[in-house]
């Protein structure tokens, strides 16, 4: 790293990752409720199914890692996504389930095996407790939820073929009172082995 990329990582803060699968096909039915209710969708991030966050650090990833990562998805099919129905994380998290969570559960479960010290969440959640799942809205009012649950409900199912996790960056997300930018860094491929 040059001496000036190493002074703008400190002017914008730590850089944290995350992995993710982009659902585009879920757009339709989701994104204008994700832009007022996912500040996710503020940071500029797609809807996505969550792979993995938070993951190694910007700055802290190697040309090793990446050679890792695309091995390990190179060996893992495309994922058929299905989303049915509606579902909720208590009263504050409104989400499109998964028909079949298994596929981004694997990925999740292969990826942690592989970089053990980043576990889902910080550890917050234990491995076998995550949930794989499209975000639609969080820490709203209840009425603000129930009125996108109704009408996210028009728009389904929605199903959509992911065959690349995607590598995104962006400032701390813990403690943030506004959007702060996030970025598209790389993207890797499924199923080309």
């Amino acid at each position: 790293m040059s001496p000036s990329a190493g002074s703008a990582s400190k002017l914008r803060g730590p850089q944290e990752t995350a992995l993710l699968l982009p659902v585009p096909g879920a757009e339709r039915a989701v994104a204008e409720h994700r832009r007022r209710l996912d500040s996710a969708a503020a940071d500029g991030i797609p809807a996505h199914l969550t792979v993995l966050h938070p993951f190694v650090p910007l700055d802290a990833l190697r040309a090793q890692d990446h050679d890792r990562l695309e091995a390990l998805f190179a060996d893992e099919p495309p994922i058929s996504y299905a989303g049915r129905r509606t579902g909720w994380f208590g009263g504050q998290v409104l989400y499109l389930a998964l028909d079949d969570a298994s596929p981004v559960r694997r990925l999740t479960e292969q990826v942690v095996a592989a970089f053990p010290d980043h576990p889902p969440y910080g550890g917050a959640i234990p491995l076998e407790d995550v949930m794989p799942h499209l975000t639609i809205g969080h820490d709203r009012p209840l009425s603000e939820l129930l009125a996108a649950e109704h009408a996210v409900a028009a728009h389904l199912p929605v199903e959509d073929r992911l065959d690349h996790v995607e590598l995104w960056s962006g400032p701390a997300l813990a403690g943030r009172t506004s959007p702060k930018p996030w970025r598209h860094v790389r993207s890797y491929r499924l199923g080309t082995r």
